[in-house]
């Protein structure tokens, strides 16, 4: 229960931090680290499909794994931290 205490924590203070410092709909970058596995990665895309995101990847110097950068407009503090919640359900991906 701790820890779903500290990942809710975490939310709330991206969500006030969001709606402080920036207008919405606004640009947002998204990192997340993933075992080098083209499933997860595809897993993530499907996540950000169809809502013009700009997605690039990138190896970690000995192939385990892959950094995955997602540069997406969305409309509020709400829908980015959707976004990370949908993400976060995936087995192994880090979010940074």
């Amino acid at each position: 229960m701790a820890e779903e205490k500290k990942v809710e924590e975490f939310y709330t203070r991206l969500q006030e931090q969001l709606e402080g410092d920036t207008e919405w709909p606004a640009p947002y970058l998204y990192k997340f680290i993933v075992p080098a596995s083209n499933e997860k990665i595809a897993e993530i895309e499907q996540i950000f499909d169809g809502i013009n995101a700009e997605i690039q990847t990138r190896d970690s110097s000995k192939g385990t794994y892959t950094s995955v950068s997602i540069r997406v407009t969305m409309d509020s503090p709400e829908a980015v931290i959707a976004k990370y919640k949908e993400v976060s359900a995936i087995e192994g991906v880090i979010s940074l």
